[in-house]
C-alpha cells in the first residue's frame, strides 16, 4: 500500500475556501478582541498591545508557517513572563519596564527563527507532560490570584501569588459593588454557557460578556468619575475602571529599548520568552493538527520560524510574544475553518475594527476582562488537569505538584527546572543508570520482514530525541518497523504517550510501527500509557522436605 501524505497546500486550494475561512476568521476575532486586551493588561502592557500583536499573526506570521488552523496572537500562558519582565526590568517605572521587555521579545524572536532553522521543533517532544501541565496549572493559579482582585473592583496589597490567594476572602468582603456585579455576572457567563441550548452556545461568550458589561458601564455611568452609596458605604467609581486606549493605533506603537539587553534579568526573560514560548507554540500546533479534520500534519519547525518573524515585528512595534494559540485555534476548526487564511482575516478583523471605532474599546469594564482571564486561568488549572495527572500515576503527581509549587513560590524558570530534577531523580530510584539520562543504549538490526530497534536500560524523557532520531534514519521504503523494549528497566510516561503519537502518524503514513517487550514490565497505574518498571522476580528457596 502506498503512503498517504498530507495534500501539499497551494494558494489554489487555499483561496477556494475563503468563505468558510471568512466566516470563521470573524467569529474567532470576536473571541480574540477581549482577550487581546485581557492579556495586556494582565502583563502590565498596555491595552493595545495585544491586538498589535494578534494583527502581526494574522496578517504577517501566516505567510511563514505551516500550521494550517492555528490563529497566531497573545496567550494567558505568556502573562506571568510578561508581567515579570516589566515590573523586574522597568524596577518601578512600568514604561521603561515596558520598552526593555520588547527588547527582550525581539531577541527571543530571533532565537526562535534560529531554533527553526536548525530543526528544533522536536524541542515539543523534550519537556515531560507531567512538567509541562505543571507549568500551565501554576501560571493558571497566578493568573487567577490576581484578575479575582481585578473582576471584584478590589485592591490587594502588592504581594506573590500565594499572598494574592489569601487575601482573595478579604477582596469578596471589601468589593466596590457596581464593579463586582460586572464581574460575577461575567463570571457567571462565562462558567455557565456550557448548560446552555447548543442554538446558542454556537454565539462566543466572550463576545456576550463584553456587550453586557458594556451595558453595565453605562448605567453606573463608568465613564465619569463619581462616588455612590451602598449599605452606608461610600465607594468610587470612574474611567480607571475601563479599558485605557491611545487615539490611533499609530500613537500605540513604541519601539524597544536595548540599553539593558546585556543584564542578568534580561538574559532571564529572553530565554524564559524563547524556551516557554517555544513549547507552548509548538504543543499547540501539535495539538491542532490532530483536531484538523483533514489530519494534515505541521512543519513544526516552519511554523516555529513564523512564531519567531512574528515576535520580532511585534516587539518592535510594541506588541506582547505571541504563540499559535490552542484555545482560538480550536474555535477556529469548530467554526468551519479549512486553511490558514482563517488567521489571516481574524487579523484583519482586529485591524479594521480597531481603526473604525476605538472609541468602543474604552467602553469595555476591566472586570469582565479580569473574568475572562480567571476563567482562563481556572481552565489551565483545572481540577479534571490533576485527575488526569494522578490517573496516569502517583510519581506523574509528585512531579506535577514540584512545578506547579516551586513555580508558585519562586518563578517559571525554577518551577520548570524543579521538575526535570525531581523526574530524573525518580527515574534513577525506579533504576535508570545516571549515564542513560541523554544516551538510551539502542541497537538497530535488519531482520527479513522488519527494521527491529532494540532499546536497553532506559526510554525516559531525556533521551527520547536520540531514539526518535533512530526511527527517523530508517528509510521510508521500510515499511514494518519494530521497538523492542524488553532489555529496559524503564520506559517512562512521556516515551509511552510519544511512541503512541508516532503509531498513528505512521499509520496515516501507511507505515507500521510496531512496539514490544513489555510483557516483562509492570504498569505503575491503570492509565494505558503509564509508565513501566521492570518486574523484579525473587528467587524462592526449595521447600524442606
Amino acid at each position: 500500500m502506498p503512503p498517504t501524505t498530507p495534500p501539499i497546500a497551494s494558494p489554489t486550494r487555499d483561496t477556494k475556501h475563503w468563505g468558510a475561512d471568512l466566516l470563521s476568521g470573524f467569529l474567532v476575532f470576536l473571541i480574540a478582541l477581549p482577550l487581546c486586551l485581557g492579556i495586556s493588561l494582565a502583563s502590565n502592557f498596555p491595552a493595545i498591545s495585544g491586538i498589535i500583536t494578534a494583527v502581526v499573526g494574522g496578517l504577517f506570521a501566516t505567510f511563514f508557517g505551516s500550521a494550517r488552523l492555528t490563529i497566531k496572537g497573545p496567550a494567558a500562558g505568556l502573562i506571568v513572563i510578561a508581567l515579570g519582565a516589566v515590573t523586574e526590568l522597568g524596577q518601578g517605572d512600568a514604561l521603561r519596564g515596558y520598552k526593555l521587555a520588547l527588547a527582550t521579545i525581539v531577541v527571543s524572536g530571533a532565537i526562535q527563527i534560529v531554533f527553526s532553522l536548525v530543526r528544533a521543533g522536536a524541542l515539543g517532544d523534550l519537556f515531560p507532560a507531567s512538567v509541562v501541565h505543571g507549568m500551565l496549572a501554576a501560571i493558571g493559579v497566578i493568573i487567577c490570584s490576581k484578575q479575582v482582585h481585578v473582576a471584584l473592583g478590589a485592591s490587594p496589597e502588592p504581594g506573590g501569588p500565594l499572598s494574592l490567594l489569601a487575601q482573595i476572602p478579604h477582596s469578596l468582603v471589601d468589593n466596590n459593588p457596581e464593579v463586582a456585579v460586572i464581574g460575577l455576572s461575567s463570571l457567571l457567563i462565562l462558567f455557565g454557557w456550557s448548560m446552555l441550548p447548543a442554538a446558542i452556545r454556537k454565539i462566543p461568550p466572550q463576545i456576550v460578556v463584553v456587550a453586557i458589561s458594556i451595558a453595565f458601564s453605562a448605567a453606573f455611568e463608568l465613564g465619569l468619575e463619581h462616588h455612590y452609596q451602598f449599605q452606608g458605604h461610600d465607594y468610587v467609581v470612574g474611567p480607571k475602571f475601563l479599558v485605557n486606549l491611545p487615539g490611533s493605533l499609530l500613537s500605540a506603537l513604541t519601539l524597544p529599548d536595548f540599553s539593558q539587553l546585556l543584564s542578568t534579568a534580561s538574559i532571564k526573560y529572553i530565554v524564559m520568552f524563547s524556551l516557554v514560548g517555544s513549547i507552548e507554540s509548538l504543543l499547540s500546533a501539535k495539538a491542532v493538527d490532530a483536531l484538523d479534520p483533514e489530519k494534515r500534519a505541521s512543519d513544526l519547525d516552519k511554523d516555529l520560524l513564523a512564531t519567531g518573524v512574528g515576535n520580532v515585528v511585534a516587539g518592535l512595534l510594541g506588541g506582547l510574544p505571541m504563540i499559535s494559540e490552542i484555545v482560538r485555534s480550536s474555535a477556529n476548526i469548530t467554526n468551519g475553518a479549512r486553511t490558514k487564511y482563517a488567521n489571516f482575516f481574524h487579523g484583519c478583523f482586529l485591524l479594521l475594527f480597531v481603526a473604525a471605532v476605538p472609541w468602543l474599546l474604552t467602553r469595555i469594564p476591566l472586570a469582565a476582562l479580569g473574568a475572562m482571564l480567571v476563567y482562563t486561568g481556572f481552565r489551565l488549572a483545572s481540577p479534571k488537569e490533576f485527575a488526569k495527572t494522578w490517573r496516569i500515576g502517583r510519581e506523574q503527581m509528585v512531579i506535577f505538584g514540584s512545578t506547579l509549587l516551586v513555580t508558585l513560590a519562586t518563578d517559571l524558570l525554577l518551577g520548570v527546572g524543579a521538575g526535570i530534577v525531581v523526574k530524573i531523580l525518580l527515574h534513577w530510584l525506579n533504576g535508570m543508570p545516571l549515564r542513560n539520562v541523554f544516551r538510551p543504549q539502542v541497537e538497530v538490526r535488519d531482520e527479513s520482514d522488519a527494521v527491529v530497534l532494540e532499546v536497553g536500560q532506559a526510554a525516559v524523557f531525556s533521551n527520547y530525541l536520540t531514539i526518535k532520531r533512530h526511527l527517523a534514519a530508517i528509510p521510508a521504503e521500510r515499511r514494518r518497523v519494530i521497538i523492542d523494549l524488553a532489555a529496559t528497566r524503564l520506559v517512562d510516561h512521556t516515551v509511552m504517550e510519544k511512541l503512541h503519537e508516532l503509531q498513528d502518524d505512521w499509520q496515516r503514513a501507511g507505515r507500521q510501527l510496531i512496539v514490544r517487550g513489555l510483557e516483562g514490565h509492570t504498569s505503575v497505574s491503570e492509565h494505558p500509557l503509564a509508565a513501566r518498571r521492570k518486574k523484579v522476580h525473587v528467587a524462592t528457596a526449595p521447600a524442606v522436605q
